[in-house]
């Protein structure tokens, strides 16, 4: 099919399903979420001409991954967004099985996209095309087909190209899997952005002193940011150790030093962004007021993904809200961008809440932003009860905070841990299916996908000991579209 084939199939696709998805209880209200099908990682994202540019991996016609388009949102203020045309359909025979992930840059007052182009070829063998595509308003894109070509040592397992400049020079890290089967991240270099140079590995398994971690790294993103160079990476094929890598897949970054001219990368210990269910495949750019912001997937490739109720609607899966990133040490803290603030639409709660071995239930809501400061905590355990679906509940002695939910399968419980040394503030983003929990600042985050019942609203805070806070509630608006 031709790309205006495609997209007239996926508009009809969009029509003919807008009646069922509007009326699903769990279409999350102030997250962007495909109109219909599947959405996953988050592309291009940048701010180019005053306007912020949100591109994502769609597929229209399943709530499972097939050949993917690019979906498009757009915004003059990370609130207020509006949908766009598909920017890219798998129309071309470079990207016949999908236009997988990429990122934008702008060059000569063009917006220009880098993307995977995903084949599977007549033996069902897969090939992999770092493709171009070129724009003058930002809506509408040209194709200019592969422009990186797979090198010798690396399976067909070669994508998602995170393309910046850097002293006067482009640059592009693509993540990769060798053929003894090691997840790294390779560069490349380039004048024009049309002819690039092979620079070879700059991280992954093997190198400096990492050994072995992982099968694949997908999703890599480099930048600057306080003086440091920070890459973050979603590496596959990494077993679980107690607390730490507990789903199917990981997302998170090492700190260091990128020598440019030598290529080489030293770097410290691989840190998770997010230790939630439901976080993957992050990307960042930097905005006009030199903030570096990333959103991500608010999902995963897992054995739960077949399960989510929003199936049956002809949806699956969302984005994370947009986080502004900071470095404090070797540590990145997230938090909400201010701009989100907008969507306070009252103020439910503001007080002083003392407890003692109880249970307070004065908080209702399923749209909503809480604020927790705790000012004194001597108890046992402290438990946040969200909808009766999910608890967040933090054990002082252990230093641990646990979130648990109600699995999509059968509703048995599950958990997710984060050490924490300590707890003093919870900043909490509940959607009518969703959560993001960042904790003291930003120092840690969890997010997760849930569904509760309709009705349940309530949320409640119980204490085992002595617990005196501060809490503001507001509810939010929906993002206006």
């Amino acid at each position: 099919m031709t790309q205006q084939e495609l997209l007239a199939k996926a508009a009809k696709k969009v029509t003919e399903n807008q009646n069922k998805i509007e009326k699903d209880s769990n279409r999350l209200q102030f997250h962007l979420m495909p109109p219909v099908g599947l959405l996953n990682d988050p592309n291009g994202l940048i701010h180019f001409n005053g306007v912020y540019h949100v591109f994502y991996q769609w597929n229209p016609f399943e709530t499972a991954h097939g050949a993917k388009f690019w979906g498009h949102y757009t915004s003059y203020d990370l609130v207020n967004w509006q949908e766009q045309p598909p920017a890219l359909a798998p129309s071309e025979w470079y990207e016949k099985n999908g236009c997988y992930s990429g990122s934008a840059v702008e060059a000569d007052g063009k917006l220009i996209l880098f993307y995977t182009g995903n084949v599977k070829n007549e033996n069902n063998e897969r090939e992999t095309y770092q493709c171009m595509a070129v724009s003058t308003d930002g809506i509408h894109f040209e194709k200019k087909g592969p422009v990186v070509y797979l090198p010798e040592g690396y399976t067909a397992h070669f994508r998602d190209p995170k393309v910046w400049k850097q002293n006067g020079i482009w640059y592009m890290v693509l993540g990769a899997q060798t053929e003894s089967e090691d997840g790294q991240v390779v560069l490349y270099e380039s004048n024009d952005l049309e002819n690039w140079k092979f620079k070879g590995p700059i991280a992954g398994g093997n190198l400096n002193g990492l050994g072995k971690f992982g099968y694949m790294w997908e999703c890599p993103d480099l930048f600057r940011l306080s003086g440091k160079d920070v890459l973050l990476i979603s590496p596959q094929g990494i077993e679980a150790e107690k607390h730490r890598y507990q789903n199917l897949f990981q997302s998170g970054y090492f700190v260091g030093n990128w020598n440019s001219e030598k290529n080489v990368y030293e770097h410290g210990a691989f840190v998770e962004l997010d230790h939630g269910f439901d976080f993957y495949a992050p990307q960042t750019f930097e905005d006009a007021q030199g903030r570096r912001i990333m959103y991500a997937w608010m999902g995963l490739t897992d054995e739960h993904e077949a399960y989510q109720p929003t199936i049956k609607n002809g949806w699956i899966h969302g984005l994370t809200l947009p986080r502004e990133l900071a470095l404090k040490g070797n540590k990145l803290y997230q938090k909400p961008v201010e701009e989100l603030k907008q969507l306070r639409k009252s103020t439910d709660f503001n007080g002083q809440v003392s407890l003692e071995n109880e249970k307070w239930s004065d908080l209702t809501g399923s749209i909503s932003e809480l604020a927790i400061d705790i000012q004194q905590l001597n108890v046992k355990m402290l438990s946040i009860t969200i909808r009766d679906n999910l608890k967040l509940i933090y054990h002082q002695d252990q230093g641990l905070l646990n979130l648990e939910r109600k699995t999509f399968k059968d509703g048995t419980p599950e958990t997710r841990s984060c050490e924490l040394a300590s707890l003093r503030k919870l900043h909490i983003f509940i959607d009518t299916s969703s959560v993001e929990v960042f904790l003291n600042d930003g120092e840690e985050v969890m997010t997760a996908r849930f569904f509760a019942d309709p009705a349940e609203q309530k949320i409640s805070v119980s204490a085992n000991g002595q617990v005196e806070m501060f809490i503001e509630k507001w509810s939010l608006q929906a993002f206006p579209k």
